[in-house]
């Protein structure tokens, strides 16, 4: 039986969807594999790790009829990417094997029953769909993923605490040292829903979600989210947990604040950094009138210091920051300017965007 004949490129990029989530070392060899599912000439690709399910669907030439298999996923995406993509491919059944062609190759592939791919139970208590561009919520996660936290013992912050209440949603991440915002308005009302985003979920999402102003459908349950779009369904397990409380992290009332540009501060960052080190990342801002001076010393006594001429008549504020965390803010924001708010030297920074109160970024000091 012919499972699919096709080019190279249109395979390869249903199996490139799915596959982002496959480890190449497995404690369950079946995970490593992909699902095949043929239904006329309809193709189901489905992978898992237990946490996380993606399924894609796709429209192949081939036989008739259903059939059902796994094969390792990365083997096969190993092997289409070998070849030209305007080859055409050919997937057989070959007895408890599969036979690949493509041109004068040949490859014979070992394969597992269908009926034990492990497939992730999806929740019969998900709650009503609600939709937004998928261009908006991966705009959303860009503006905040950059500061979540990593192997973090608090497991909660391993991620992204999403809420969606009336026709806000509002995206938080935090590390403990600092704390993304960013927010968005939907079309319609939806009941309020709060959830935390495990972080390979989100970084699976970014890397699938399109730029383009496609739909993109999501439901949640107490413990698992579905998201839908492109052919697309996405299924992943909940972090359990209970987020700390961002709003009362956020400073209100910072007496002293200044706009200035992104990109010139972001520079400023950028070539002083060049003289810290991996252990010690620490730049001191001082903001004075009609200027902001951004040093970095190391421990070899080398200094670089660097100023920014800004229109600003406040306090004389002098406040250490750990550098990569204001690269790392700067770098995923869009926009031309920038306000930053600050109390004095032991106060947290704000950094916003200028008449817009749907990003916000929260940054620790640290003693320098």
């Amino acid at each position: 039986m012919i499972v699919f004949k096709s080019t190279q490129d249109k395979v390869l990029l249903a199996l490139q969807a799915v596959a982002g989530i496959v480890e190449r070392r497995q404690t369950l060899p079946i995970l490593g594999n992909v699902l095949i599912r043929k239904t006329g000439r309809q193709l189901q690709f489905t992978t898992s790790d237990l946490e996380i399910q993606i399924k894609t669907s796709v429209e192949l030439d081939g036989d008739a009829g259903s059939f059902a298999t796994t094969v390792a996923a990365r083997k096969l995406i190993d092997i289409l990417r070998s070849l030209p993509s305007e080859q055409t491919v050919v997937l057989e059944t070959n007895q408890n094997k599969l036979l690949f062609k493509g041109g004068k190759s040949r490859f014979s592939l070992q394969t597992m029953p269908a009926e034990d791919f492990p497939l992730v139970q999806e929740s019969a208590e998900l709650g009503p769909a609600f939709s937004l561009p998928q261009k908006t919520f991966k705009n959303l996660l860009q503006q905040v993923s950059f500061a979540m936290a990593v192997h973090d013992i608090r497991y909660y912050l391993n991620g992204i605490l999403f809420v969606a209440d009336g026709k806000q949603l509002s995206l938080v991440a935090t590390d403990g040292h600092r704390l993304a915002f960013a927010s968005s308005t939907l079309d319609n009302e939806v009941p309020r829903q709060e959830v935390i985003l495990p972080r390979k979920t989100v970084l699976e999402l970014q890397r699938l979600l399109s730029d383009r102003e496609g739909s993109l459908e999501l439901q949640f349950a107490n413990n698992q989210a579905r998201f839908r779009f492109d052919h697309m369904e996405f299924v992943t397990k909940l972090v359990e947990g209970k987020f700390p409380d961002y709003n009362r992290v956020i400073p209100k009332g910072h007496k002293n604040s200044v706009i200035l540009g992104r990109q010139p501060l972001l520079s400023s960052l950028q070539r002083t950094a060049i003289l810290t080190s991996e252990k010690f990342k620490g730049v001191r801002l001082t903001l004075e009138p009609a200027c902001l001076r951004v040093v970095c010393n190391n421990t070899e006594q080398e200094e670089a210091t660097d100023e920014i001429e800004i229109d600003y008549d406040g306090d004389s504020v002098e406040i250490g920051f750990n550098i990569s965390y204001l690269i790392d803010a700067l770098t995923n924001m869009q926009q031309e300017m920038v306000k930053i708010e600050v109390a004095d030297s032991n106060s947290s920074a704000l950094f916003t965007i200028p008449d817009d109160a749907h990003f916000k970024y929260v940054v620790m000091p640290m003693r320098i």
